[in-house]
């Protein structure tokens, strides 16, 4: 899953890249409401988490902008304790949630995980499960059954999309842009690669190939 934080603070933001990278998220950062105000509208991310106390344009306005532009990706909030005003504000502007400063990195990852399941339809899940598969992502491991399966950062990311996505065909282009931020330099081998080691961890039928159109996760519990 592909994100988008705009965050001024370096400190924070420093620890809110590493804090993501490391559950599997590729994020790309920017301090400036201006160039989010831009970049929100022009790539393809799944959720973006956005400070409102921004230099050059406030996050309150971009938020509006983008919502009047018609951008559905939900957006997270990030503001100030004792901002009752703002974040009220916020909330009236379109914002999705909202997590007061100074925040828990964990609590920050559930209500990313909250968010992220109820924009595809998955709300009352506590845990990803499509195809006869329950995915721990705390643990980044998946189960079936009894049987629990180690995964790589790598298959992770890639089963997670999947199974957002249950059922639907989805383009390497597609996975490529939402599995990889914008400075990675995207290959579709490497992710043919990771697709044929996942279907060699959890059976070859929960991954359907379509020649020339991309892959088919089940979602009918095969």
């Amino acid at each position: 899953m592909r994100l988008l934080l705009v965050e001024d603070h370096v400190p924070l933001a420093d620890t809110l890249l590493a804090d993501l990278g490391r559950q599997g998220y590729a994020v790309d950062w920017l301090a400036d409401g201006r160039d989010a105000a831009h970049q929100g509208l022009c790539e393809p991310y799944d959720l973006i988490v956005l400070d409102l106390g921004l230099p050059g344009r406030p996050g309150l306005d971009v938020l509006r902008d983008w919502r009047a532009a018609g951008l559905a990706t939900p957006v997270l909030v990030l503001t100030a304790r004792d901002a009752w005003a703002e974040r009220i504000d916020g909330l009236k502007a379109g914002a999705d949630d909202y997590l007061t400063k100074p925040f828990h990195p964990e609590e920050l990852a559930l209500r990313i995980q909250a968010l992220l399941r109820r924009a595809h339809g998955l709300a009352n899940q506590t845990h990803l499960e499509a195809a006869g598969l329950c995915l721990d992502e705390s643990r980044q491991r998946v189960r079936r059954g009894e049987r629990e399966v180690e995964l790589t950062a790598a298959e992770f990311r890639l089963l997670r999309y999947f199974m957002l996505h249950p059922g639907q065909l989805l383009s390497k282009t597609q996975l490529a842009e939402h599995l990889y931020d914008g400075e990675t330099e995207r290959d579709s081998n490497v992710l043919e690669v990771h697709v044929n080691r996942l279907r060699g961890k959890l059976g070859r039928q929960v991954i359907e190939t379509r020649r020339g159109q991309g892959y088919r996760f089940a979602g009918d519990g095969a």
